[in-house]
């Protein structure tokens, strides 16, 4: 009896996270909703706009663009692949689902960059900030993505919108991560290069550190893209439309031939997205030679020449 109370004396308290979670959102529901009726209004413009422009074309049209496009960015190889691969999911019937699915994709790579790179120059920019950005992206990189739909689904019911916005939040860490690193690995002779022609801080961000730090920059939204693919097929269990909702209601239905044809879906558009966006990492800067401190490129950029 006393090893039994002096083991429950040593329980800690319990701390009512949820509650304080569950009230954080009732507030913001009660007084920030026309913000959040904003945002559904523009994400629903766009994803709708989107999935008309990409399904409107005939499926063989379609895929004839994403070839072509493909052959100028790698080659004529990957452009038959491309080819090959959509007129693939157009025989397999899932075309439509996977221009939905690219839609949301493509929407909300796009918010999280404009969001990630500033974030990423400004954490480069700051070491205070960067102090304060990194342990906040630590904690969203160990979250479930799971967890991510949760405050979604309260604040904007189900659907294609809830999902894009916990899209942005999940893919954000690699992008601000990978563009500060950009950023910080700038040779130091460039850009005091640039700072000995009297260039402004500004002129010098934007006509020698982000050119520099371009292919690390591109590597991040590369992973922006890939991880948005991911996260809207799991948003597919939350009702968000797509390749997703095909999947997950196959499996609840053990549909296994279904299933595995929408899969198919999803790994030649992760596949194509991951060729493309990968293409723009391929640049490779050139370091100063060693027998001059200051070369010409700095002044190419600031000059405009």
């Amino acid at each position: 009896m006393h090893e039994r109370l002096l083991a429950d004396a040593w329980h800690v308290p319990r701390i009512p996270l949820g509650d304080w979670f569950a009230r954080i959102v009732d507030w913001l529901n009660n007084n920030v909703g026309p913000l959040f009726d904003a945002v559904q209004t523009i994400i629903t413009g766009a994803v709708d706009g989107l999935t008309t422009a990409l399904q409107w074309p005939p499926a063989w049209a379609m895929a004839l663009v994403f070839a072509l496009l493909a052959w100028w960015l790698r080659s004529w190889k990957f452009g038959a692949v491309t080819l090959v691969g959509f007129a693939l999911a157009d025989g397999l019937g899932v075309f439509d689902e996977a221009m939905l699915t690219l839609a949301q994709v493509l929407v909300s790579g796009v918010i999280a960059t404009l969001i990630a790179v500033p974030l990423g120059i400004f954490a480069a920019r700051s070491t205070a900030a960067s102090r304060v950005i990194r342990p906040v992206l630590d904690f969203m990189q160990t979250l479930p993505a799971f967890v991510y739909l949760i405050p979604a689904i309260f604040f904007f019911s189900i659907g294609a919108v809830p999902g894009v916005v916990a899209t942005v939040i999940f893919s954000l860490p690699p992008g601000v991560r990978l563009t500060e690193l950009g950023i910080r690995q700038v040779d130091k002779e460039m850009v005091e290069a640039g700072e000995s022609f009297g260039a402004p801080p500004r002129k010098i961000l934007t006509g020698v550190q982000i050119p520099l730090a371009m292919p690390s920059i591109m590597a991040g939204v590369n992973q922006i893209i890939m991880l948005s693919l991911s996260m809207v097929v799991i948003a597919g269990m939350t009702g968000g439309p797509g390749l997703g909702a095909k999947v997950f209601e196959a499996v609840q239905r053990l549909q296994l031939g279904a299933g595995f044809e929408y899969g198919v879906g999803v790994v030649i558009l992760a596949i194509y997205l991951d060729r493309i966006t990968s293409s723009f990492t391929g640049q490779r800067t050139r370091r100063p030679p060693s027998s001059s401190r200051v070369t010409p490129a700095p002044t190419a950029f600031i000059t405009g020449g």
